[in-house]
């Protein structure tokens, strides 16, 4: 029974081991890790070449404007309300493209990559045709 009671309560032997082992983990320094020898490199006999390394400079994407084409069909109210929704702009601002669309035969509705602009051709044009209209848009690359 003492010994089962020994192991359930702490006494002040088990306590000062304890003790001990903690202050001794804390303040024990670690050792140094191992590092190779130095080296000299090797003699250059002046034949060599020393390649600098550059930045690289990328060139910015190629961007491509959507462009509404105008036709005869197509109610303006129509078109304002895809500009508005699909190109983000203001009910002037949209007002604006629509006319240049009309009065032009063309209009630049914005500017992206190529994949945000195809995907705003696509949006546009199944706008269109669920609405029965045949509102025409395409994207061409930015000169």
């Amino acid at each position: 029974m003492s010994q089962s009671r020994h192991h359930l309560s702490p006494c002040r032997k088990c306590n000062a081991r304890l003790l001990y082992k903690m202050i001794f983990m804390a303040t024990r320094i670690p050792p140094t890790p191992k590092t190779p020898p130095a080296t000299k490199p090797a003699g250059d006999d002046g034949d060599s070449v020393v390649l600098e390394r550059r930045p690289q400079k990328t060139a910015p994407p190629q961007m491509y404007q959507v462009v509404m084409l105008n036709d005869d069909y197509t109610p303006m109210e129509f078109v304002i309300v895809v500009i508005q929704q699909f190109f983000n702009k203001d009910r002037e601002t949209a007002t604006q493209i629509m006319l240049k669309i009309h009065l032009d035969g063309r209009g630049v509705c914005g500017v992206y990559s190529r994949d945000m602009a195809a995907t705003k051709v696509n949006q546009v044009m199944e706008a269109a045709h669920q609405a029965g209209h045949p509102l025409q848009c395409v994207s061409e690359p930015v000169e």
